[in-house]
């Protein structure tokens, strides 16, 4: 699955980009240190937009293309950032054959949203994920840590009503 790069514009601190200056700095020298700056750049901005990965590649003196390719290579990272609630739909076998791909197609409609996109006021972010382990509750989302499992399409909308503080 290719990862879907941010529909957000990039809003960094000052404060952050110190945060990551002292991080590159501090592996500076370490021979394969793209992989421990992303983990934390990750850690700092929540996600790895295009200008983090630009100040990784300058920092460290390697090319953008090599920060870009273990960004999207490894599953850890995202490229998008993630809302305040976070809503993952398991389109494991289990759950994809009980329905979850019309759960994931109504959680996009009502958002407007589609995988690994964020909705503009940074309120809720959409993501498709492998099996949970879950099985026996299919189809299965999660929303940050609360579990909703044997789920229809019809009570998708009354759950997201619990998120709209």
């Amino acid at each position: 699955m290719q990862k879907k790069i941010s529909n957000l514009p990039f809003k960094g601190t000052p404060e952050q980009e110190a945060q990551l200056m002292a991080v590159i700095e501090k592996h500076k020298s370490d021979p394969g240190a793209v992989m421990p700056v992303l983990q934390e750049a990750q850690d700092i901005y929540g996600y790895l937009p295009i200008e983090v990965q630009t100040m990784v590649a300058e920092g460290l003196s390697v090319p953008l293309e090599e920060v870009y390719g273990v960004s999207t290579f490894y599953s850890q990272f995202s490229l998008s950032p993630k809302g305040k609630y976070n809503i993952s739909v398991c389109l494991g076998t289990a759950c994809y054959v009980k329905g979850a791909g019309e759960i994931f197609d109504k959680l996009s409609e009502i958002l407007g949203i589609g995988a690994e996109e964020c909705t503009p006021d940074g309120k809720f972010s959409l993501t498709a994920c492998r099996c949970i382990g879950a099985c026996g509750l299919a189809p299965v989302i999660t929303i940050n840590d609360d579990v909703y499992g044997r789920l229809t399409v019809d009570q998708v909308e009354g759950i997201l009503e619990k998120y709209k503080d």
